[in-house]
């Protein structure tokens, strides 16, 4: 059984992700807040997830949708207040649920203070070697210092007045902090005892493999950002170099100040071999592993994800963490209705007139993946949303679109609003209950047929479905180990201590259910059979 007060909670954690300025809006002007955070923990509470999430809620231009921070230690006005912030946290911490903050160490807003200074003070400074400027190239320097692509496109460089660049490797309006810089440093560690004085349990660290690099010259040539094309040996210029370990070795010392000690997860889009350098117990303790979301509906490639993460958690001594959606990918209910034939990115584009995808398919298998992930040995971390079932917004106007793909790509990438669309909790209100009439993304019509008051009375219901598996999963997971069973073909089986099991159907026909006592299933049973695309939790008898 679960024991949520221990030190190590975070190893078999169920944690949900609030992006808030999408889950609920307290103060009725389109923007999610913490006022709608704090009307929502009932909810929170009876969904039954050991911890929130909370995605950037600092001051922000919203560049990048609040990864473009001017002040890390507040809270932006049109979300909430400190003393808000104050009052989730603690109601949070009565309705048993713990608090990680998004935190981003790579960049900063181009309003940042720090920034502003920079720009003030000219070539040479002080205030400028916080962050990285260089010089041009061409006659006048009217040239970027070199053909490095920023993760937006076209390029990492931009000019400003006096004739200097400086390097972003996402938007213009978040430069890249120069983390060789002692000042840098240090503020990030006041920032992270800033809240952990709070009382935050500790922190998603955002792009954590790239903040130190080696901008020495003559500069690399870069072959792609893409993970298969980063060495293994640590010396890509930009991304997972030996010395970012250094940072995070600095940031375990003062996590462990605290009683119990924070905790941290990496975003870390290193190769597979060196993730588990992130996850160490010197450093942030615990990486992110994104191999479900790439992952086939295939049973063989499932298991294949499974057993390799398994083993790099056990060579970090930490444990796997599993996701299958979050704000930066398409929700897995649409993911998963998508023929093997359907080129994602083509379909994103589309006008939405000819919609290739099968929603009921896609659903089905959603519930199905979900319910695997949640019997696996680790840690899971749920979308705002998938609880019930939101599938991707496709279609939405191209005047609302807010991504800085979008717009950096000249129409070319459609981005990843259609994942990021605020809630519908009650069917029949303006906003389907979000708070606004319309929200900072419009949400179609048929987003009502989702709301929390359609979900809630219906035992079949996608949140009735979650709501069942954490509290089932709270009684059973225990332990970080798995033995796989012996399968029928297209199916994965496994047991975990306590006796009880899980098997998925991943193929199109019927296949026979194992002996004992059914705890629940994704989808309704056939007699002793289980359908293609479900998944059921058994104990023997």
């Amino acid at each position: 059984m679960t024991d949520r007060s221990r030190a190590d909670w975070w190893r078999d954690a169920v944690t949900y992700q609030i992006y808030p300025r999408s889950f609920a809006d307290g103060n009725g002007d389109g923007m999610g807040d913490l006022a709608g955070v704090i009307d929502r923990i009932p909810y929170l509470r009876d969904l039954g997830v050991d911890a929130v999430w909370l995605s950037p809620f600092y001051p922000s231009a919203l560049a990048d949708g609040g990864y473009d921070v001017a002040d890390y230690r507040d809270v932006d006005p049109r979300i909430g207040t400190l003393e808000q912030f104050d009052e989730m946290l603690a109601l949070l911490r009565e309705a048993g649920i713990r608090v990680i903050v998004d935190i981003v160490p790579n960049h900063s807003s181009d309003q940042h203070e720090w920034f502003q200074e920079a720009l003030a003070a000219g070539r040479g400074s002080a205030a400028r070697d916080r962050y990285i400027f260089r010089e041009g190239r061409g006659a006048d320097g009217e040239l970027p210092p070199n053909d490095w692509p920023s993760h937006f496109g076209p390029t990492c460089w931009t000019r400003v007045a006096d004739g200097q660049w400086y390097l972003h490797l996402f938007a213009p309006e978040q430069p890249d902090f120069n983390w060789d810089h002692p000042e840098v440093r240090a503020d990030f560690v006041r920032t992270l005892r800033f809240w952990g004085d709070r009382g935050v349990a500790g922190f998603r660290v955002d792009v954590a493999h790239a903040l130190v690099k080696d901008l020495s010259e003559p500069y690399a040539r870069l072959a792609g950002y893409s993970v298969e094309h980063l060495p293994l040996d640590g010396s890509h210029p930009l991304f997972d170099r030996d010395e970012v370990h250094d940072v995070y070795a600095e940031w375990r010392t003062v996590f462990n100040e605290y009683d119990p000690p924070l905790v941290a997860v990496a975003e870390s889009w290193a190769p597979t071999e060196r993730r588990p350098r992130y996850a160490r117990a010197d450093g942030l303790g615990q990486t992110f592993n994104f191999d479900l979301l790439v992952a086939p509906w295939k049973a063989k490639a499932f298991r294949t994800v499974i057993e390799h993460n398994l083993e790099l958690a056990a060579a970090s001594e930490s444990s796997s963490t599993w996701v299958l959606s979050n704000h930066d990918v398409v929700r897995h209910a649409t993911r998963y209705g998508l023929g093997d034939e359907v080129d994602l990115v083509a379909w994103l584009m589309s006008d939405g007139t000819e919609p290739v995808v099968d929603a009921a398919r896609g659903l089905q298998r959603a519930r199905a993946a979900t319910m695997l992930m949640l019997a696996l040995p680790g840690a899971s971390y749920l979308y705002q949303g998938e609880e019930l079932g939101l599938p991707e917004v496709a279609d939405l106007p191209r005047e609302a679109l807010q991504d800085p793909i979008w717009l950096r790509s000249g129409g070319t990438e459609k981005g990843r609003d259609g994942c990021r669309v605020p809630l519908p909790w009650a069917s029949d209100e303006p906003g389907f209950g979000f708070g606004a009439p319309v929200g900072h993304l419009p949400q179609p019509e048929w987003f009502g047929g989702f709301a929390v008051d359609r979900q809630l009375d219906d035992p079949d219901s996608t949140l009735a479905l979650y709501r069942r598996l954490l509290a089932l999963r709270r009684d059973l997971v225990a332990g970080d180990e798995l033995t796989w069973l012996r399968s029928p073909a297209g199916a994965l089986r496994f047991a975990r201590a306590g006796g009880w099991e899980s098997i998925t159907n991943f193929s199109n026909r019927r296949c026979a259910l194992p002996a004992g006592r059914v705890l629940t299933s994704s989808g309704p049973l056939d007699g002793d059979r289980l359908p293609p695309d479900t998944t059921a939790w058994i104990i023997a008898d």
